[in-house]
Parts: structure tokens; sequence; C-alpha cells
């Protein structure tokens, strides 16, 4: 059988020897394994598009959180003023204190006690 492939006189093999029957049936699961291999390929770079596209959709879900999240901050810290306290409480009959606080405490006994700081 090797004498059927002898070397050309210019120092080549025969071409015919890797393009025959028995060449192609004795790969065949070399065959199998590079499809294999080129099929993962090409599902990995489907998995990799999608998670680009997750990411990016993410990443806007982020922004529009942190813009509302900003947006809701200051709108808290300028409610909190105490101006805007004092006009959002006016309508509800609520004042300002004007005088001195006074502090309720309990003493050990019965008796409770009114103090005036």
């Amino acid at each position: 059988m090797k004498e059927k492939y002898k070397k050309n006189p210019s120092g080549f093999m025969d071409w015919r020897r890797y393009l025959g029957y028995e060449s192609i049936v004795k790969n065949i699961p070399f065959y199998l394994f590079m499809s294999m291999i080129a099929v993962i390929y090409i599902y990995n770079g489907h998995l990799a598009d999608n998670l680009i596209r997750k990411i990016v959709k993410g990443e806007k879900n982020v922004q529009q959180l942190e813009f509302e999240y900003r947006n809701l901050k200051t709108e808290v810290i300028y409610r909190s003023k105490e101006s805007e306290l004092v006009k959002i409480l006016e309508p509800l009959g609520l004042k300002e204190a004007k005088g001195a606080q006074i502090i309720l405490t309990e003493s050990n006994d019965t008796n409770k006690t009114i103090t005036n700081p």
C-alpha cells in the first residue's frame, strides 16, 4: 500500500493521498471534533452578544434609577427646609414655636413634673 503513494520526482508526496476515500474515512472523528468546536464557537459568540445586550439594558436602567434618585433627593432636601415646612404646615394650624421648650419628665414617684429649661 505504501508503494501506491510514492514520492513524486520533485520530492513532494502525491496530493491524492490526502483526498482519497481512505484518508477521509480515517479522519471522520477529527472532522466531527472540528465541527463541534465550530458549533461551540458560534454558540459562544451568540451568548456573548446576548450578555452584552443585557449589560447595556442594565446600565440604561441604572442610569434612569440614578436620575430618579437625584431628583427625589433634591425634592426631599427642598421640602425639608424650615421655610418650606412652615408653608406646608400653616394650613393645618401648626405654627413655629416662639418661646422656650418645655421638657416633660417622669419622676420615681407617681407625681409628674414639668420643667422649663
